[in-house]
């Protein structure tokens, strides 16, 4: 009756330390934010990677790990990568 089913585009903050996704969009009420996320690389089609979670949120984007705040990341939606 149900087919199985994956979840395949999330909120960065939903992916585990270590799991990649491309940028699929990016949404937010301050247009601060989507203009600091525009001016470090954040933009869609852009390859991302959860590097570390805990004590801070860092993530490293074309070859380069940056450190965000939880707003920043609530922001970023991604199209998970199969590993």
């Amino acid at each position: 009756m149900f087919s199985p089913f994956s979840v395949t585009g999330c909120s960065l903050e939903l992916l585990r330390t270590g799991e990649r996704g491309i940028v699929t969009f990016c949404k937010s009420q301050y247009e601060t934010i989507l203009k600091k996320l525009i001016s470090i690389g954040v933009t869609p089609g852009a390859t991302i990677t959860l590097q570390q979670k805990f004590s801070s949120l860092i993530i490293k984007i074309r070859n380069t790990s940056l450190a965000l705040n939880i707003e920043s990341i609530c922001a970023i939606y991604v199209r998970i990568i199969d590993s």
